[in-house]
């Protein structure tokens, strides 16, 4: 894997393949508008990096250039110049300047597709409660929790929006909702649906406290206590929590780093077993990363009309995407409502706001009535705020924003990881979502580093915790939710030494 951030789209038209000039810079940071400045500066410096104006050993323009070149603040060219250090791209001198650092070479190898059981198992989930992971403050970041920092959350926006339905839509903030959830909100979602690939109406949408209580309540609609869910190895450990309450087993099937679930494997596990439903993150699955190519969710779902068997898709990850498209849900290849969708907007704007949906297909009726007996409905407020803040256009500003700094986070871990782990440790390469799959070498056993790391205050999620029959011992999750700060290296080099004394 090339060292360097992911780059973004080709140019193209009558400029492409030019270099930029100091003017396209001007030019470019004067019009773009969804960032801060100082952010917009580094961006572009950072694509002059890439095309190859500054190599490795160059010195970019310094404080005095920058200010006079943008007509911006010290301070601000100052928070330019830090932007590209926490990214990795150059590096300080001290009375000298800033110099284009020569790129890492990354010695991590990808993991081996998994090898689980493949046999219906009782699920026990108390790992995850013992651990006590914990989330923490919002504003220290953890390589623990799968949570973003409170950076790459739109506040300001969504603190104004929410004030604005509390003081314009009293009646509706402060009374009871049906289950659906309110029609604006909903509408919304069955908007944004095109850009996953799937046409629904706004009566197929249910609004959720949030994706974990749509998984909840759609793998309930369509199972009983005793049945047997089938599950891609490892797995989020939610949906284990999930399984476990409702009395459920689940079977693991193989998958694959980049690629997801195993089709074959399921496939003949379809044939033999009475699967009751099937339950993915097909779409830079939690803890991998993979996400599965359009050939195989289409196949997937042949695979479903063929059994009759439904298929929960927890998509919360799908708009993370760091370049390009937005990749296809499953629910795009559906005709028969066997998919019930799960979304949510904890990933992409607000966890504390606890707003998702269900897409439940065929089962609509069931996952209703369902909803309505666990809580009524969802609160209306921060619906009401989403949906505006949505339709506004500021979802998409939001997500060109926070996509750049979800790929940047990514790489700057995976350089550390690189230059502080032993050669033998293993990482994915996810193009999308905010979470890092690590193989450790061996004689490392995962849970006993949770300890050694807990005991020098990091938080890490260990391998165990993604797997039903207690696998992946050698494994543990990175969370890369955090703008890079050079305490986030240090963890992640004091891990690399904890690592390093328990290899044999």
């Amino acid at each position: 894997m090339h060292s360097w951030p992911h780059s973004g789209p080709a140019q193209s038209g009558p400029e492409a393949g030019r270099c930029p000039t100091e003017a396209d810079t001007v030019r470019r940071v004067s019009a773009a508008g969804a960032a801060p400045l100082y952010e917009q500066i580094a961006d572009t410096l950072q694509a002059h990096i890439r095309s190859g104006v500054y190599r490795p050993g160059d010195r970019v323009p310094s404080v005095r250039k920058l200010r006079e070149q943008h007509r911006v603040s010290v301070a601000t060219a100052l928070a330019a110049l830090q932007v590209l250090e926490n990214r990795g791209l150059v590096a300080a001198r001290p009375q000298s300047g800033h110099y284009v650092r020569a790129p890492d070479r990354l010695h991590l190898r990808e993991p081996e597709p998994s090898t689980p059981p493949g046999v219906a198992c009782h699920v026990d989930a108390s790992l995850a409660v013992t651990l006590n992971l914990g989330i923490g403050d919002p504003h220290e970041p953890t390589l623990g929790a799968a949570v973003q920092g409170i950076e790459l959350v739109p506040v300001d926006a969504l603190n104004r929006l929410l004030g604005q339905a509390l003081r314009f839509q009293p009646s509706a903030c402060h009374s009871y909702d049906a289950p659906p959830g309110t029609l604006a909100l909903r509408q919304t979602v069955a908007r944004r649906g095109l850009d996953a690939g799937y046409a629904v109406s706004p009566d197929d949408v249910v609004i959720t406290s949030g994706a974990k209580e749509a998984v909840y309540l759609s793998i309930r609609a369509v199972t009983r206590p005793g049945d047997t869910v089938a599950i891609e190895s490892p797995t989020y450990y939610a949906l284990l929590e999930v399984l476990a309450s409702l009395g459920l087993r689940a079977v693991e099937i193989a998958s694959h780093p980049r690629h997801g679930i195993d089709l074959d494997q399921l496939a003949d596990v379809l044939r033999t077993e009475p699967v009751a439903a099937v339950a993915l993150v097909p779409t830079y699955a939690n803890p991998t990363g993979s996400c599965m190519p359009d050939a195989a969710k289409a196949r997937l779902v042949r695979l479903l009309e063929t059994h009759d068997v439904p298929l929960v898709e927890d998509d919360v990850y799908g708009d993370l995407a760091f370049s390009g498209p937005r990749p296809r849900a499953v629910k795009a290849f559906d005709r028969r409502g066997l998919v019930l969708y799960c979304g949510s907007y904890s990933k992409t704007l607000s966890p504390g706001l606890r707003v998702g949906w269900a897409i439940p297909g065929r089962y609509r009726d069931q996952l209703q009535l369902l909803k309505l007996v666990v809580n009524q409905a969802t609160a209306p407020a921060p619906q009401l705020a989403i949906a505006a803040f949505v339709d506004g256009g500021g979802f998409d500003r939001h997500l060109r924003r926070v996509r750049r700094m979800y790929r940047d986070q990514m790489d700057a871990t995976l350089r550390a990881v690189s230059r502080h782990f032993p050669p033998q440790t293993c990482a994915t390469r996810p193009d999308g979502g905010h979470v890092l799959w690590l193989q450790l070498p061996d004689g490392v056993d995962a849970l006993e580093l949770h300890g050694a790391a807990a005991a020098a205050g990091i938080r890490i999620a260990p391998g165990p915790m993604f797997s039903p029959s207690g696998g992946y011992r050698d494994f543990v999750r990175l969370n890369t939710g955090f703008p890079w700060r050079p305490s986030t290296e240090r963890q992640i080099e004091h891990l690399g030494h904890l690592v390093t004394a328990r290899r044999r």
